[in-house]
């Protein structure tokens, strides 16, 4: 049998990035908390953010503060998430790890704060660290084609998969390569809703859940 290389996107594939959303409200609202005696933060925040608004200026404006937005967003971006996979998606990934499939991470985003995403996930269970290919350490983001071809480099003959859910840039590049493209559908909690897109866009495939992409490639 051919080797078979699935690479997955990271947020909104693997797990719900509301919910690192959430986890980095919750560690703010506490710290601000014990530090200032402010009460009903966190609830706070989630109602900013579902009305749109900058959420960190509408906390400093209701509670009297005067924290800097560069704190809040490093406790965005540097805290520990509690997070985890969406549904089926372990049992995936462990069932592609015993046929032998070689699994691997493309995603854009800021080294700390995907390391973290990644470790608090704990995917270095089936999937090696050196095929977790994070944008600012990589130096290229989607939809450039260069993470695409680090593992074209190193796995040479093989059939390739990439699945997300960005349409407007998750697909370009694998199309291009030849890739079997997939996409997991947003389920009404996406960070980044689904737009209309062009051709050269959509991937070839689309999912509700990771038990039919279980049916594409298993």
């Amino acid at each position: 049998m051919r080797k078979r290389v699935v690479v997955f996107d990271l947020d909104d594939t693997l797990y719900k990035e509301i919910d690192f959303l959430k986890s980095a409200y919750m560690e703010i609202a506490s710290w601000i908390g014990e530090s200032y005696g402010k009460i009903g933060v966190y609830e706070y925040m989630l109602s900013c953010y579902g009305q749109k608004q900058n959420v960190f200026l509408c906390v400093n404006d209701k509670y009297e503060l005067e924290i800097p937005l560069e704190i809040y967003l490093k406790t965005y971006r540097e805290h520990f998430p509690t997070i985890f996979f969406s549904d089926n998606v372990e049992s995936t990934l462990k069932r592609m790890y015993e046929a032998n499939i070689i699994l691997g991470i493309i995603t854009d985003g800021r080294s700390v704060t995907q390391s973290n995403k990644i470790k608090a996930l704990k995917l270095d269970k089936y999937i090696s660290w050196e095929n977790c290919i994070i944008s600012e350490n990589f130096g290229y983001s989607k939809p450039s084609t260069e993470a695409f071809f680090f593992f074209m480099n190193k796995y040479g003959d093989a059939d390739y998969y990439y699945i997300g859910d960005n349409v407007l840039k998750d697909f370009i590049a694998p199309n291009q390569l030849g890739w079997t493209t997939i996409c997991l559908l947003d389920d009404g909690q996406n960070i980044h809703k689904q737009l209309s897109v062009s051709d050269k866009m959509k991937s070839q495939y689309e999912i509700a859940n990771f038990h039919s992409l279980e049916n594409l490639i298993l």
